[in-house]
């Protein structure tokens, strides 16, 4: 049996745009007519993604798997880190929770064992495609790191993949990254490196060439493409880093939307959806930040519940959403954000913070305790609460996903927002979610609500409404995703080189 063809895609720093090429180049491929993988060994995100079978991944593998046009599995990212302090991460193997481990411990106990897993993973991969899109991660030149690589070059050497380097010239210095990082390399990492991308470029191409001469005749390797910066490209990011470019106001906007960026935000893609309908501004309040005077306030996910709200009443951000929730201002929290809308958040292990019990904001008739056991699931769900008078949904399914160890007590004033019908494809009835003041207030567990573009298109409305703004036609929402993945791919495609690709991967010509 034949094994894929694998190219694997580099940076010479974090945030690059390599998962971006990554997920172009699997829709490309597979327009092309290959049935094709993404693949990153060991991914650092907060942003994951389950799988049908309830296993945890990063996001952005999740994403290419779904450009792809293929079911995402957990050997496609077999470790993912959750940071949930400062030099702490809960380490994810094959989908499943595995311990929680120090940087430290990480590199000098749990690595040396990795590399067999990994090429378990891409040989098992490229026995089932028939293409192997890997993602490297930072930087294959962190020299401290290296001898224990499981990502980079590791990878590339156990993938037999070639390497196309990528680096973001909208950062400035794109030349010397490349160069600086091809020269830190060992001689045999450096014969993998098979040409280069620079990506996010904004000025004129003619004024670039010089450059690439430059670049081509000092490496010997070819410049396979310049990628224009991507405006609006509505694919969702993985990494909190793509936060320090969103609106901080509400100018010219018809609703202002905040969103908490809390210092373990997790699955902020959560607002994508709702951050590109026509009309909205989505602001993330970081710290210094005011509030100031919203439409409707977002608590996020977070991977550490208690200490993000401690974070909160640190800077005050407490009083300012209970005084807007006074008001009658709209107000939705989602998982961790949920759990924090409670009257208490409990700790009896340990297992979330280790610094015992904590008050929550009281705005909820619910209570949440955290247990070693971390829920993970796909899930389908009905709206069940009659109280949501913004909503015309009752019984209106919907669909989301689970990423939580903290499990809720309603009380006796506590509606249920939703019964989530099939959980990992299994049939069960469990309520979850709560309401408050007449569906102003309310929150849940299921992530990706909002990608539910009928209980979008109703809460938007609702929020127009209350401004006398005219309302929204279904026809006014984003597009799809199959949409936003093709259009990434005709861009991608224009500015690359596929030929030459094509060539060094010893792939032929397109099936399609």
């Amino acid at each position: 049996m034949a094994l894929a063809k694998t190219i694997m895609i580099q940076g010479t720093s974090s945030h690059v745009g390599k998962s971006l090429l990554c997920t172009a180049l699997c829709r490309i491929f597979k327009q092309d007519g290959f049935r094709v993988a993404p693949f990153k060994a060991q991914n650092m995100a907060l942003n994951s993604y389950v799988t049908l079978d309830g296993g945890e991944i990063g996001r952005a593998q999740g994403a290419q798997a779904e450009a792809a046009g293929v079911t995402a599995t957990v050997q496609m990212n077999p470790v993912l880190l959750k940071p949930k302090q400062d030099l702490n991460a809960q380490v994810v193997v094959l989908g499943k929770p595995w311990a929680d481990m120090s940087a430290r411990d990480y590199r000098q106990h749990f690595l040396p064992g990795a590399v067999s897993l990994v090429e378990q993973c891409i040989q098992g991969l490229r026995r089932e495609y028939d293409v192997l899109v890997i993602e490297g991660a930072g930087s294959p030149a962190e020299i401290n790191l290296k001898d224990r690589d499981i990502v980079n070059m590791r990878t590339a050497l156990l993938a037999e993949a070639p390497v196309i380097l990528a680096a973001d010239i909208d950062r400035g210095g794109v030349f010397a990254s490349l160069v600086g990082t091809l020269e830190l390399l060992e001689p045999h990492e450096r014969q993998k490196v098979a040409g280069f991308i620079i990506n996010k470029f904004r000025g004129d191409l003619e004024l670039l060439r010089p450059g690439l001469a430059f670049l081509e005749q000092r490496t010997g390797r070819p410049v396979l493409g310049v990628v224009p910066y991507l405006h609006g490209h509505g694919i969702e990011e993985e990494d909190s880093v793509s936060l320090a470019g969103a609106p901080r106001t509400p100018a010219g906007a018809e609703l202002d939307i905040a969103v908490i960026q809390l210092p373990r935000i997790s699955n902020f893609t959560d607002f994508d959806l709702l951050g590109r309908v026509p009309g909205v501004v989505l602001r993330f309040v970081g710290p210094g930040d005011s509030l100031g005077q919203p439409d409707a306030v977002m608590l996020p996910g977070t991977k550490n519940t208690i200490q993000d709200l401690l974070y909160l009443r640190e800077k005050g951000l407490d009083k300012e959403i209970l005084t807007l929730a006074q008001r009658g201002i709209p107000l939705v929290g989602i998982c961790g954000g949920y759990q924090m809308m409670g009257k208490m958040l409990y700790d009896p292990r340990g297992t979330e913070a280790g610094l015992g019990n904590l008050p929550g904001l009281g705005l909820l008739d619910i209570e949440t305790t955290f247990l070693a056991e971390k829920q993970t699931h796909r899930c389908s769900a009905t709206i069940s609460c009659t109280a949501l008078g913004w909503c015309d949904a009752a019984n209106r399914e919907i669909t989301g996903y689970e990423i939580h160890t903290g499990q809720v007590e309603m009380g006796k004033e506590a509606e249920p927002l939703l019964y989530i019908t099939r959980r990992s494809g299994a049939f069960t009835r469990l309520a979850d979610g709560a309401v408050a003041n007449q569906g102003q207030i309310f929150g849940t567990h299921l992530h990706g609500l909002f990608d539910n573009t009928g209980l979008l298109l109703d809460w938007i409305n609702h929020l127009r409404k209350r401004k006398g703004l005219s309302l929204l036609a279904a026809e006014q929402l984003p597009v799809h995703r199959d949409e936003k993945y093709d259009r990434l791919a005709d861009v991608v495609r224009r500015h690359l080189d596929m030929r030459k690709l094509y060539e060094i991967m010893g792939l032929g010509e397109a099936k399609a």
